[in-house]
């Protein structure tokens, strides 16, 4: 199978933290959302008090924040191709940047698309909105309505990279995480 590179997606409140954290908690190696800090961290140094959906107001250059972003999913990615390990799950990967970049409306350039191509994953798993497990927190400023509408993007930017985005079931997280380690033994 060689080194495996898979990445864990979805909304914000599906539940996608709880599994990656569940997968790590079996011994495998995980790559976690870099996106949480960086928006305390933009919270922290910004004037806004507003309980908003876009992390993006709290820095002064938007543009700046994704390409930051960029870089350390592609970090992730890079460091997962040294280390010893058959297979590295990644909580988002490298096109979650250009979904979320689409879903607030913003333009990208050749440069996003390029890291998008040239980094490529083995599987993505995607977990759908449910509404019964979502919450937001002081880090998630999304509302269900946009979560519904960020899984749309993500289901498009994955899909317009050539990736078959496969749904996570709605389940407990020990039947979520069954789920995935059985269809990547099937794969």
């Amino acid at each position: 199978m060689g080194k495996s590179k898979v990445v864990i997606t979805g909304a914000p409140g599906t539940g996608k933290t709880s599994i990656v954290n569940g997968l790590e908690s079996k011994g495998f190696h995980c790559f976690h959302e870099i996106i949480r800090d960086m928006t305390s961290k933009a919270k922290q140094e910004g004037q806004s008090e507003e309980y908003i959906s876009n992390p993006l107001v709290f820095v002064d250059d938007a543009m700046q924040f994704n390409k930051d972003l960029l870089q350390g999913r592609t970090a992730h990615y890079q460091q997962s191709l040294k280390i010893d390990v058959p297979i590295s799950f990644f909580d988002r990967g490298i096109p979650d940047v250009l979904a979320y970049m689409a879903f607030f409306g913003q333009t990208y350039d050749q440069d996003f698309i390029s890291h998008c191509e040239n980094h490529r994953y083995d599987s993505v798993f995607i977990v759908p909105p449910w509404q019964e497990i979502y919450v937001s927190d002081n880090e998630r400023l999304e509302t269900f309505d946009e979560a519904e509408h960020i899984h749309y993007y993500l289901m498009k930017t994955y899909t317009q990279f050539g990736y078959n985005p496969i749904e996570v079931p709605k389940d407990a997280v020990p039947n979520r995480i069954d789920f995935i380690l059985e269809t990547l033994n099937k794969l």
